[in-house]
């Protein structure tokens, strides 16, 4: 029974003995190497670039006060449409003391030349009715009367438009009353009821009671490298994407390059700027992140192959022609145009000639 028993064990290492042998021989033969294969191609290639901006107006324009004040009233609301000279809001009027004291200076005084003028008249008249005095002098009586009621009235409406903000005479031309310069959407309404505002002047630019655009006028604004802007012209058609609306794409054309370019993440970047086609079906806001893609080149109905086919020794490009089953020939070829994934090939190969690829690789 022991001796059964040794032989078990010899005939056991035995075996693992021979396998492990078997095994580093097989491991150590060389493995056959093989390759993906690519077919050359006739078609176009096309370089294009995206560039990152965003959408906006053409013009985006600001309404500002045309006196200082306190927003009284808010007619119209972000998102609403406004008409050109439409109401937006309505201010109530903070004086200024010293001009408010001239003004009521300047009524007073034209009520005493007014008071003076009356009598001056009446007196005039009485004797031009008795034949006393000529017409000439007659009228110049009149004409003087006429005068102090007009600069009566004129003192009167300046006292008013700088109390009140607007004038008896001319309620329909309020100062008070903010209206849009332009028709368009208003993007933003940045003041409250309550809030002071200021008339824009020497010194500041004034409170923006709102923001009015065209928004049927939109604008791609993006920059794009230097090392691309070279083959940009304008002119030039672009495809817009819009993150905010998927799937969903717009036709631009460039309009605008920089002359100067601005450094970005040390990079020197132009700005560009496209005018967008707007479809009736969609609402495009304002500020929407978007991307264009820019045809750079093009090269139409010309031989290409995939670019990880090809290898490159200084100036010069090669690729590995297919002769036989794994048998390849190394072969020079000039090349053109690259996408970044396929590379024309202006000579060296023929539409279907097959080509060795990358390495394989196994699971």
């Amino acid at each position: 029974m022991k001796r059964i028993f040794k032989y078990i064990i010899f005939a056991v290492i035995a075996i693992v003995v021979i396998g492990t042998f078997v095994f580093l021989f097989v491991d150590s033969k060389p493995e056959k190497v093989e390759y993906n294969e690519l077919t050359a191609q006739k078609g176009d290639v096309v370089k294009s670039t995206v560039i990152t901006g965003k959408i906006v107006p053409r013009d985006e324009v600001n309404i500002k006060p045309q006196i200082n004040g306190i927003i009284a009233e808010l007619y119209k609301e972000a998102g609403q449409q406004v008409q050109q000279n439409e109401i937006i809001a309505k201010l109530k009027v903070i004086p200024d003391m010293n001009s408010l004291s001239s003004a009521q200076s300047r009524v007073r005084l034209a009520e005493i030349n007014l008071k003076q003028a009356q009598t001056n008249f009446e007196r005039e008249k009485a004797l031009y009715d008795k034949n006393l005095v000529s017409s000439e002098e007659y009228d110049q009586v009149c004409q003087s009367l006429n005068q102090a009621k007009e600069e009566k009235a004129a003192a009167q409406d300046a006292l008013e438009v700088i109390r009140d903000g607007v004038s008896s005479s001319n309620a329909t031309g309020s100062s008070t009353l903010v209206r849009s310069t332009v028709t368009g959407l208003i993007l933003d309404i940045p003041v409250k009821v309550g809030n002071s505002v200021i008339q824009a002047n020497t010194m500041n630019d004034g409170t923006t009671v709102a923001t009015v655009a065209n928004m049927n006028d939109l604008i791609f604004d993006g920059n794009i490298d230097e090392t691309e802007v070279g083959s940009l012209s304008e002119g030039n058609g672009m495809t817009i994407t819009i993150g905010a609306i998927s799937g969903y794409t717009l036709d631009a054309v460039l309009e605008y390059i920089s002359p100067k370019a601005v450094e970005n993440n040390g990079a020197n970047q132009f700005e560009i700027k496209a005018a967008v086609k707007v479809p009736d079906d969609k609402m495009i806001r304002s500020g929407y992140s978007a991307n264009a893609e820019v045809v750079l080149e093009k090269a139409e109905d010309v031989i290409y192959v995939q670019e990880s086919a090809l290898e490159f020794e200084g100036d010069n490009s090669y690729v590995f022609l297919k002769k036989a089953e794994n048998e390849y020939e190394r072969i020079p070829v000039t090349i053109g145009l690259s996408d970044g994934i396929n590379i024309e090939i202006t000579s060296g190969l023929k539409e279907g000639d097959v080509v060795r690829g990358t390495k394989k690789i196994k699971e």
